[in-house]
């Protein structure tokens, strides 16, 4: 059964003049740790993939806290929801701390896709339950 569904589309062009402000606090604040080794080495290969890296993962966070009625609010936060994908490429949410704690006492199980084409990132998360048997 669907509990929530969150979409997101993001301006690449803002990422870009938040990170031309910030520099990689930016990125820092955004990203959890493993999303953040895959944005350093995307960024040294390409500018341009990393910023849509960035982009993608913004919206994909915004789309999730939105599905799962809480906006980005306690146990909410930019660095506890990671959006990694599987070895087939397939993006997938990793929770971690307080906020996986209260998404799995609710059984419930993310799916997530982003997208990004020229200066747009979108991104759209459902989230799910088991019916009650």
């Amino acid at each position: 059964m669907i509990v929530g569904i969150g979409t997101d589309l993001c301006d690449v062009r803002r990422i870009q003049a938040t990170l031309e402000r910030r520099g990689d606090r930016f990125a820092e604040k955004v990203l959890g740790e493993r999303e953040l080794a895959v944005w350093r080495a995307r960024t040294a290969r390409s500018p341009l993939r990393g910023l849509r890296y960035l982009a993608t993962r913004f919206a994909a966070k915004e789309a999730f806290s939105k599905a799962i009625g809480l906006g980005i609010h306690l146990p909410m936060t930019w660095r506890a929801c990671q959006v990694l994908n599987a070895e087939s490429g397939q993006p997938q949410i990793v929770l971690d701390g307080a906020l996986a704690t209260w998404f799995n006492a609710r059984g419930w199980k993310a799916h997530v896709t982003v997208t990004d084409e020229g200066d747009l990132a979108q991104a759209f998360v459902v989230v799910e339950t088991e019916p009650a048997a």
